[in-house]
């Protein structure tokens, strides 16, 4: 019988409504069933391991089942799949590949099996109707731009065990109301926050020692926030246009902030010229 599907098997078969993967088959090679727009429905059965690059990209009308077997979701596997609305990752899976969902419109909920121990770049970046997600405590790292363009995400628990919060990670959350993040993180990336317009307070623990460029630039909801004494260096823009941020707290550990690192936020003139005094006039512009 069949073990594989081979690299674009399908690829491009856009009458292709319905399609049953039989048990046996162990890996659904790259591109598979790619710009296949009219597939519908699929069961990935327990028997497949692999789910490959680009295996069902684009496939617009999709619903699919992932059985438990598959231990990694490749790039792109699932990458623009606009009727997918909703999945449950299998606990046999140990990593979800870079834009594996990336531009998912319909998708509003996942479930991530804590079997998985990192979440790639971009990996669900662009989920347009993402509202709520649960990182499980296994996973280490969360990539660049993981959950970029979320906008209808509120809410999110990053767990103990994470040590770097990726590049533009939650760039362009809007309704990120709330985030935990946890005393395992030592760096919050470029851009990480980049325009989380909906964020009014963010507690910044003590393992953290950098802050990277833009990490909460346009963030106009943050009126106040505690720089832990473990940061050494604040980069360029990072609280740029945060135009409610009237506070701030801001230990003798840091040696450096970036240009315009507080430009058009709104402290008053004491806490400015301290500031200036330090850091220099750079800092606001």
């Amino acid at each position: 019988g069949v073990t594989s599907i081979g690299n674009r098997s399908f690829y491009g078969c856009t009458s292709l409504s319905s399609v049953v993967i039989p048990d046996g088959v162990t890996s659904i090679g790259e591109g598979a069933f790619l710009w296949c727009s009219s597939l519908s429905e699929i069961v990935i059965p327990s028997s497949v391991t692999s789910i490959g690059h680009s295996a069902f990209y684009k496939c617009d009308s999709l619903r699919v089942v992932i059985s438990d077997g598959v231990t990694s979701i490749w790039d792109s596997a699932f990458g623009g799949c606009d009727s997918l609305s909703e999945i449950v990752i299998p606990s046999s899976v140990t990593s979800i590949g870079n834009r594996a969902f990336s531009c998912c419109g319909s998708l509003s909920e996942i479930v991530i099996p804590s079997s998985v121990t990192s979440i790639g770049d971009s990996a669900f970046g662009g989920c347009v109707s993402l509202s709520e997600i649960v990182i499980p405590s296994s996973v280490t790292s969360i990539g660049d731009h993981a959950f970029g363009g979320c906008r209808s995400l509120s809410e999110i628990v990053i767990p103990d065990g994470v040590t770097s919060i990726g590049e533009g990670a939650f760039n362009g959350c809007s309704s990120l109301i709330d985030i935990v993040i946890p005393n395992s993180v030592t760096s919050i990336g470029k851009d990480a926050f980049y325009g989380c317009r909906s964020l009014s307070e963010i507690v910044i623990p003590s393992s953290v020692t950098s802050i990277g460029d833009c990490a909460f630039s346009g963030c106009v909801s943050l009126s106040e926030i505690v720089i832990p004494s473990s940061v050494i260096n604040i980069g360029d823009y990072a609280f740029y246009g945060c135009d409610s941020l009237s506070e701030i707290v801001s230990p003798s550990s840091i040696t450096s902030i970036g240009d315009k690192a507080f430009q058009f936020c709104n402290f008053p003139n004491d806490l400015k010229q301290e500031l200036i005094s330090r850091f220099g006039e750079k800092i606001f512009g």
